[in-house]
């Protein structure tokens, strides 16, 4: 046990100079380099990602460091398991039947989460594109509603009635944001066939600017509902395009606030506002 013992101190001192040596650079190199490209990930995230002059600079701040925690975690992982190979084969571990088996069972986890990293990338790509927030009203082909929170793997919507949907970003296709920026007030109005097109135009652009006049509005339109075209001759009316900016969701209560108001505009100026009717002859 003692020619053990001694014969063991005396081979451990030419390992430790030579691969105890190389782990310690094995370790310096990979704390080195973390630091390096951690730097370049924040420097390249902030040169990427375009501040947008709508949102407040502290939830620009979350977004960037969103993105620096995922790509740095990222490279963390990749840089540190190398150099945990590297130093088990310094150590005279063969690292052959373990990246073997890593092998296969990253094929075996690549056949059963396929969905879940394209839901990751997918979700990625959302934060950094800047598509959506938390508080926007987006739609996503036939779901819509309010974004409550937003993670890597999916994101979660409240729609009108109160349901909460948990859709994962892999299977979003389209994205319609509702209130990026601001809303817009579109509204289709029919007027009889014998009202005199430019008294309509001249009221409705009136009651677009009152309402946008309004201090009780005001703040809530960017630009007054106004007359922008005739859309169509339909059966019994003719239908006139009005359109107007709003801040973000604003657009619907602006929108019944106007219709109010034209109603009364037009029962005032005598303009009519038809609906379908019927001729029925009864038979003798």
């Amino acid at each position: 046990m003692k020619e053990y013992f001694t014969n063991w101190t005396n081979s451990l001192g030419p390992w430790l100079m030579d691969h105890g040596i190389r782990i310690l650079w094995i370790i310096a190199i990979a704390i080195l380099l973390h630091i390096i490209l951690k730097k370049f990930i924040v420097r390249a995230v902030r040169l990427a990602v375009k501040p947008d002059k709508h949102y407040s600079e502290d939830a620009e701040q979350k977004r960037e460091q969103t993105l620096i925690l995922i790509m740095s975690g990222a490279t963390r992982v990749v840089i540190y398991t190398l150099a945990v190979m590297m130093i088990l084969q310094e150590m005279g571990v063969e690292i052959g039947p373990i990246l073997a088996a890593a092998g296969i069972v990253g094929i075996a986890f690549g056949f059963g989460g396929q969905y879940l990293i394209r839901d990751l990338i997918s979700g990625l790509f959302i934060i950094f594109e800047n598509q959506y927030r938390v508080g926007d009203m987006v739609k996503f082909d036939t779901i819509s509603g309010i974004v409550e929170d937003i993670s890597l793997r999916m994101t979660t919507l409240r729609d009108l009635d109160g349901a909460v949907h948990h859709v994962p970003h892999g299977e979003i296709k389209t994205v319609s944001n509702l209130s990026k920026n601001f809303s817009r007030v579109n509204l289709n109005i029919g007027v009889g066939y014998n009202s005199n097109l430019e008294k309509v135009i001249e009221v409705i652009n009136q009651t677009g600017t009152e309402l946008a006049n309004d201090p009780t509005w005001k703040l809530r339109i960017l630009s007054p509902p106004q007359f922008l075209r005739v859309t169509d001759f339909c059966d019994s009316a003719i239908a006139v395009k009005i359109v107007g900016d709003t801040e973000a969701l604003k657009q619907w209560e602006v929108t019944g606030e106007f219709r109010k108001r034209i109603k009364l505009a037009f029962d005032k100026a005598g303009i009519e506002i038809p609906f379908p009717q019927r001729v029925v002859h009864q038979a003798k």
